[in-house]
C-alpha cells in the first residue's frame, strides 16, 4: 500500500505568471479553496492555442499540471490534488503551438497526456506517441494524431468498432486486444493486431502492457477470459484501465497503480458504492471513474462516488467530462 500524503488545508501562494509571447495579457483571475479543500483555479488570456497550469511545493521544480484549451476569455481547473498537500504554488503558460489538452501524469521519461474523449474512450500522448482506449464512433477524433498504439478491451459496441479502429490507426500502429475482437475484425485489422490473454505480457514503444481480467463473476454480459483490463507501465508509472467488470478479486490486488480508469454503469458493470469500495481497496493514486451511463441513459453519481472514496487514503478523484 502506499504511504499517505498530509492531509490539510493547502497554501497557495501565486506565482509570478508567465507566457511564451511577451504581448499575452495571461493571468490568474481566480484563486479559490472549495469546501473539500480542493482549488479551483481559473486563468484569463487573449486567445491562444493552449494554456498550461504548472504546479510546484518548493519552488525549486516546476511540473506540469494540465494543459487546458485556448479562449478568449478564460479558462478553469479544479486541482483535486490541492487537499493532500501542504502547499500548493501555481504558474501559467500559452503554448506557443496547438498540443494535446489533458491531464499530465509526470513519469521518469517525459509526461504522459490524459485526454478523455466519450464514455470508455480516451487518448494519451506520450514522447511523440499517441495511445487509443477502446476508441469507437460515438467519439470525435478531429485534430488528433494518428494512433501507435491501440488498446481494445472487448467485443461490445461501445468499446470496439472495425471501422473506427481503421480511421484512427497511424501507418505503423499496433493494435491489442483479446481474441474475441481479433475473430470480428476485418483482415486489415487482424494483421496489425496482436492478441492478449488475460495474463499475457508485451513490450513495445518503451511501453510495457499487461492484459489482466474484466468480466462478471455473477452475470452475464462479459463472462470471464473474453474481455480484458490493462496495465501500462510508462516511464515508471503503472496506468490502468478496467474495461468492463464488477469487483472481482484479480482487481483487488492490483499493486502500485498510479492511475486508474474505472468503470461506474449499471447493470453491466459496478454500482457507485462498489466501485469506491473496490478502489479504496487497491489504492490508485489517482482514479478517474469512466463509462459511467446507465442503460437507461441516466449518469451515475460521480459526486457520490468522491464522497464515498474519501480522502483519508490520500486517493486522488478527478472527475472529467465523458459526455
Amino acid at each position: 500500500m502506499r504511504s499517505l500524503l498530509p492531509l490539510g488545508t493547502s497554501v497557495i501562494l501565486l506565482a509570478a505568471l508567465s507566457s511564451y509571447a511577451a504581448d499575452v495579457d495571461l493571468r490568474f483571475s481566480r484563486i479559490a479553496p472549495l469546501t473539500n479543500k480542493e482549488i479551483a483555479l481559473t486563468i484569463t488570456g487573449s486567445n491562444g492555442p493552449t494554456y498550461r497550469i504548472e504546479a510546484t511545493t518548493n519552488f525549486a521544480t516546476w511540473a506540469p499540471l494540465v494543459t487546458l484549451p485556448g479562449a478568449a476569455s478564460s479558462a478553469s481547473h479544479t486541482d483535486s490534488a490541492a487537499p493532500y498537500l501542504a502547499l500548493r504554488s501555481y504558474r501559467a503558460l500559452q503554448n506557443p503551438t496547438n498540443t494535446l489538452t489533458g491531464d499530465h501524469l509526470v513519469t521518469t521519461n517525459g509526461d504522459v497526456i490524459i485526454h478523455p474523449l466519450n464514455h470508455a474512450t480516451f487518448v494519451m500522448s506520450w514522447n511523440g506517441k499517441m495511445i487509443y482506449n477502446d476508441p469507437v464512433g460515438t467519439a470525435s477524433y478531429t485534430g488528433l494524431p494518428k494512433a501507435d498504439l491501440i488498446l481494445v478491451s472487448h467485443v461490445h459496441t461501445d468499446h470496439f468498432n472495425d471501422g473506427t479502429l481503421g480511421t484512427v490507426r497511424g501507418a505503423t500502429a499496433v493494435i491489442l486486444a483479446p481474441q474475441a475482437v481479433y475473430n470480428s475484425m476485418t483482415a486489415a485489422q487482424k494483421a496489425v493486431t496482436t492478441v492478449l490473454t488475460n495474463g499475457a505480457v508485451t513490450n513495445l514503444m518503451g511501453i510495457t502492457v499487461e492484459a489482466v481480467p474484466a468480466y462478471n463473476p455473477t452475470l452475464s454480459y462479459h463472462p470471464r477470459g473474453t474481455g480484458n483490463g490493462y496495465v501500462l507501465t510508462i516511464g515508471g508509472k503503472r496506468l490502468y484501465m478496467s474495461g468492463d467488470t464488477e469487483d472481482i478479486p484479480e482487481m483487488r490486488v492490483l499493486p502500485n497503480i498510479d492511475v486508474a480508469f474505472v468503470c461506474i454503469n449499471l447493470p453491466y458493470t459496478m454500482s457507485v458504492p462498489n466501485a469506491a469500495v473496490i478502489v479504496r481497496q487497491f489504492q490508485p493514486r489517482v482514479v478517474y471513474p469512466y463509462h459511467y451511463r446507465n442503460s437507461d441513459n441516466s449518469l451515475s453519481d460521480l459526486n457520490d462516488f468522491k464522497r464515498r472514496v474519501g480522502q483519508d487514503l490520500g486517493i486522488e478523484v478527478r472527475l472529467r467530462k465523458w459526455y
